[in-house]
């Protein structure tokens, strides 16, 4: 069994879910589709798909982004399990036909979400009781995709998780993430612009404990899915 994870920039890995797929035996394989002369592939090998972050906009006009569109639509119209993470998410609503736009206020750092009525009873989520502080990363938002189940929402934006149909999930926040992981974010050059907004930078450990919690609880349940 494999899975494809969707990577848009080199820093952006798939953290913590790495491990839930190594705990259950499931192999996984990087495209880095950022690469000059990468091919998205078509997914047909795969037994899910996984599309990470990444400091781009999903409305930019980039040929890879484009493609990844289209394998979206296809991928779902095969009943094939996606999950999208930030960008990825975006990207997800996008093909599913929903608007991606600027967020009203950037979301750096950790900030509480929580569940929907619907979140409280989905597959991935239930259990999942009270507030729970999560990692964020974002300037841009989206409508939920019609049909899509509202999951769950935060104080700065509104649409922060959604499922399409059974196995489609999209993400706005980062489960994913660990302390080196948002160490080396705050280093790169393309997040400089954000950190300069903020009147300090992120603690990488902050929450880190319960994070790894949570991703073994909720990737855990989205490889049941597989």
């Amino acid at each position: 069994m494999l899975v494809q994870l969707i990577r848009h920039f080199p820093v952006e890995t798939a953290g913590h879910i790495e491990s839930v797929l190594d705990r259950r035996g499931i192999a996984f394989r990087y495209v880095d589709v950022f690469r000059e002369n990468a091919v998205v592939p078509d997914g047909l090998d795969a037994a899910g798909l996984i599309f990470l972050g990444g400091p781009m906009s999903a409305n930019d006009d980039l040929p890879y982004l484009r493609a990844e569109l289209d394998l979206i639509a296809r991928a779902r119209e095969r009943r094939q399990p996606l999950l999208g993470i930030c960008l990825g998410a975006q990207l997800i609503a996008k093909a599913a036909g929903a608007r991606v736009f600027r967020n009203p206020e950037k979301e750096i750092g950790w900030f509480d979400v929580r569940l929907t009525g619907d979140g409280s009873r989905d597959r991935l989520f239930a259990g999942w009781n009270g507030p729970e502080t999560v990692f964020h990363w974002h300037g841009e938002t989206f409508d939920l995709p019609e049909g899509a189940a509202w999951l769950a929402c935060s104080d700065r934006c509104r649409h922060q998780a959604f499922r399409l149909g059974e196995n489609i999930y999209g993400l706005q926040f980062h489960l994913e993430v660990t302390p080196g992981m948002i160490a080396d974010w705050c280093r790169q050059d393309a997040n400089c612009g954000d950190l300069r907004e903020l009147d300090a930078p992120p603690d990488p450990a902050r929450n880190s404990q319960r994070l790894t919690d949570l991703s073994e609880l909720i990737f855990g349940r989205w490889c049941d899915l597989l």
